[in-house]
């Protein structure tokens, strides 16, 4: 039996008839994703759905996933999780990384920033959460727009204007590990350009955040690299802006009004977070707050 079932085969799986199986989808009580039209049903969600019902002698106990937000890092981001004193901590492994601790209960939220090599960047991060196994009852909350591009010395002495300028220069570029959002938009620009990623010239090891990166370029061990214009602007360093990308928050539909999460998306709304992502720049809030899918 495939992994994700449609209406009629989730029907006979569960021995259901459809109408009850609607009347289900309806009430929101049954896991399920609508995909291009039609209901799919992750069969692990089902049996979970299913095993719920147990008496409570049967059921397994969930643990409280620990007060983390996991995936990408961002400098706004980790400003709000300590100025809003939500007691959250902050894991920056990128946005897959994030995304997987999340549905292994490891986090509390992700935060995410997808690239495809191909499609629509604006729902890239709406698409990989929809089908994300163990992620069911996941809900996506904008956080903002961000502007990505090329991190390099004051000035641009390199010249540069795009990642096209990056194929056979012989320039240093500073690699991102796998899995993150900055490194998934590095390959998708290329890939767009017709560009080999082989053919650059990359220096290791992988820098794990955008800081990591912007010193890498400042302290002359790479020249280039993929990051925010936060990131650039507070290093001091220079900055090619290539594109403006959705960072999302991915957490639970239960766990959004658990305290500390409540106590960010509080501060989210102040003028003073406001003010604070004008000073570090780069940041565009008109989406914070925006509920982008509810699983």
């Amino acid at each position: 039996m495939p992994e994700l079932l449609n209406t009629d085969e989730a029907a006979a799986y569960l021995r259901l008839s459809e109408r009850k199986l609607y009347e289900l989808v309806a009430s929101g009580a049954i896991p399920c994703s609508k995909v291009t039209g039609r209901w799919l049903f992750p069969k692990a969600a089902l049996d979970r759905w299913v095993a719920s019902g147990l008496p409570s002698s049967l059921k397994t106990v969930e643990i409280p996933a620990p007060p983390v937000v996991g995936g990408s890092h961002d400098p706004l981001l980790e400003w709000a999780l300590r100025e809003s004193g939500c007691g959250l901590a902050s894991l920056p492994e990128g946005s897959e990384s994030g995304l997987r601790r999340l549905a292994r209960r490891e986090v509390i939220a992700a935060a995410i920033h997808l690239h495809p090599l191909q499609g629509d960047h604006a729902r890239a991060n709406v698409d990989a959460v929809a089908g994300a196994p163990g992620l069911h009852d996941a809900v996506i909350i904008g956080f903002s727009l961000r502007e990505q591009g090329l991190v390099v010395s004051p000035g641009n002495p390199h010249g540069l204007k795009d990642v096209a300028d990056l194929a056979h220069s012989g320039m240093r570029v500073a690699r991102r590990q796998d899995g993150a959002g900055a490194q998934l938009l590095l390959l998708s620009l290329l890939a767009g350009a017709g560009i080999d990623p082989a053919s650059l010239t990359v220096t290791g090891p992988d820098c794990v955040t955008g800081t990591d990166l912007a010193d890498r370029i400042r302290l002359g061990h790479a020249d280039c690299g993929i990051a925010t214009r936060a990131v650039a602007q507070a290093a001091g360093m220079g900055f090619v802006s290539l594109i403006w990308e959705r960072f999302d928050l991915v957490l639970r539909q239960r766990d959004y009004f658990l305290p500390g999460l409540s106590a960010l998306f509080a501060f989210v709304r102040t003028e003073r977070f406001r003010q604070r992502a004008a000073e570090l720049g780069g940041y565009d809030l008109s989406v914070c707050g925006e509920i982008r899918l509810v699983n």
